[in-house]
C-alpha cells in the first residue's frame, strides 16, 4: 500500500522533471536547477525606485553667511597679506595669505576680539613639485569662543623659509618640527628646529614627492 502511494506521487514529479530537462537539452542537469533557471529567466526585472541620493553635507545658511562675513572682515583688516578668501564645499573658511604675513595674520586671529582662535589644531604641508612654490603650508585654527574654524594657507619653495609662530602658539613647536622633518620647510626663529620623527642621521625629507622609495643609502 505504501509503495503504491509513493509511486503514485513520484510519477508526475519525475515526468515534470524530465520535461524540464529535455526542454533545456541537458539531461544531466538536476531538475531543481533547471526549474530555478527557468524561474529566473521568466521573472521580469523590477524597476529601480527613484530615490534621491542623501545629502551628507548639511549646509547651515546662517553659519555660512557668518563665515563669509568674517572672511571679508579679515581681508579688510589685513589687505596687505590676505590674497584670497573662499568657503569650501564642506562649509569651512579658507584664507590664502602671502608668506610674509604668517606671523601678523596668526597674531591677529589669536588676539583680536572678533576672532579669538586660541587653539592651533594642526600644521601640515602639501608638496606639488610642478609649481614654482612647490610647498603649501596649511594651518588649522579653532575658536572655542565662537565655535568656529579657519584654515590658513601660504606657500614657499625649497629655499625660502617661513616665519615660526612658536611665540604665538606653543603647540607650533612640535608641529613645525614635523613639517621640517617630513618636507624640509625651514621655519625662522624656531627655538629648536630639529628632526622629530626620523633619526638624526636620516638623509632627505620622506614626504617630498621626489623622495626615492628605498631612501638614500
Amino acid at each position: 500500500m505504501a509503495s503504491s502511494l509513493i509511486r503514485q506521487f513520484a510519477r508526475p514529479i519525475l515526468a515534470t522533471s524530465k520535461g524540464l530537462v529535455s526542454a533545456v537539452g541537458h539531461r544531466n542537469i538536476p531538475a531543481s536547477l533547471v526549474f530555478l533557471h527557468r524561474t529566473q529567466a521568466t521573472t521580469p526585472p523590477q524597476p529601480t525606485p527613484n530615490v534621491p541620493a542623501p545629502n551628507l553635507i548639511r549646509v547651515n545658511v546662517e553659519q555660512r553667511k557668518a563665515l563669509v562675513d568674517f572672511g571679508q572682515y579679515v581681508s579688510e583688516c589685513l589687505p596687505r597679506f590676505v590674497q584670497h578668501v573662499q568657503i569650501t564645499s564642506t562649509n569651512e573658511l579658507e584664507v590664502l595669505i602671502h608668506p610674509d604675513g604668517v606671523f601678523p595674520v596668526m597674531a591677529f586671529l589669536k588676539d583680536h576680539t572678533n576672532a579669538q582662535f586660541s587653539s592651533l589644531v594642526d600644521i601640515t604641508a602639501i608638496d606639488v613639485p610642478t609649481r614654482v612654490y612647490r610647498f603649501e603650508i596649511v594651518y588649522n585654527l579653532l575658536s572655542l569662543r565662537y565655535n568656529s574654524r579657519v584654515r590658513i594657507k601660504t606657500y614657499t619653495d625649497e629655499l625660502t623659509p617661513i616665519a615660526s609662530i612658536t611665540d604665538i602658539y606653543d603647540a607650533a613647536n612640535w608641529l613645525e618640527r614635523e613639517v621640517w622633518d617630513m618636507y624640509g620647510v625651514y621655519f625662522t626663529n624656531h627655538p629648536d628646529l630639529r628632526r622629530i620623527l626620523t633619526d638624526y642621521g636620516f638623509e632627505g625629507h620622506p614626504m617630498r614627492k621626489d623622495f626615492p622609495l628605498p631612501g638614500y643609502t
